[in-house]
């Protein structure tokens, strides 16, 4: 899987620089569904088009206040992720809190940011996140495993830090999604494209997750989110007539 998802960026790294206008109209599309279905993964009920009517500062009748809050919040995430990318910055708990103050952003402003000060449960899953008291050396173990990961390969690395990122749950809400932007900081950083783990995919999603923080099992992990970075590779291969016979959805 690592094989052909790596071919695929060899056949993309060739053809860049990419024309500017193919680029940016790739880059828009991605950042759409990357934010409709990480919300949608979470419950938000905005379609794909209200989403993008939504980010254009339209309101959409019927919707919440906090919905319409998901879609702007994620996207400026994402800018920032975008960011820190570009300035070739290396992944600190101070970013995990910014990125996770932009999710919350006028959503609830006391825990945006900010660590949780209380313990929890995660609805169907196996294990039960640290005791709130151990979250500073929790979060400074991760930083330290992902600071000595290096030789991992780039999938794998963004795939395991986005679970045990989860795994440790350190925000009250939130989680999900700013997972799944440092999942994406770390390919994009490896100059992958982002992967969008889909709605449909939830499930599959949330088993793969669950296997891994019971048994220690990436393997499931790994290829769904392979599988998801494939996905938009060949959107840009298809995009630039460069695509072959390869596809993910076998």
């Amino acid at each position: 899987m690592l094989q052909t998802v790596d071919a695929s960026k060899t056949q993309l790294d060739a053809a860049r620089p990419l024309p500017p206008h193919t680029l940016a109209s790739l880059r828009e599309k991605l950042l759409l569904e990357w934010t409709y279905h990480s919300n949608a993964i979470e419950g938000n009920t905005l379609t794909l088009r209200e989403t993008k009517v939504v980010l254009e500062g339209i309101t959409v009748g019927g919707k919440s206040l906090r919905e319409h809050f998901e879609a702007m919040n994620h996207r400026d995430a994402i800018l920032y992720v975008e960011e820190i990318v570009a300035k070739s910055e290396t992944l600190s708990e101070w970013q995990i809190r910014n990125i996770h103050a932009l999710v919350l952003k006028a959503i609830d402003d006391k825990e945006a940011g900010r660590y949780r000060q209380e313990n929890v449960v995660i609805a169907g899953a196996s294990t039960t996140p640290p005791d709130f008291l151990h979250l500073p050396a929790e979060m400074k173990q991760l930083i330290a495993w992902y600071d000595g990961a290096g030789a991992m390969h780039p999938v794998e690395r963004a795939a395991k830090l986005h679970t045990r990122f989860v795994r440790i749950h350190p925000f009250v809400d939130g989680n999900g999604r700013t997972g799944r932007l440092l999942l994406n900081f770390e390919l994009m950083k490896a100059g992958y494209p982002p992967a969008i783990i889909r709605k449909e995919d939830r499930l599959a999603y949330y088993d793969a997750l669950d296997e891994a923080c019971v048994s220690g099992n990436y393997d499931s992990i790994f290829v769904l989110v392979a599988h998801s970075v494939l996905r938009s590779l060949t959107t840009y291969l298809d995009v630039l007539g460069l695509a072959d016979s390869r596809r993910d959805d076998e």
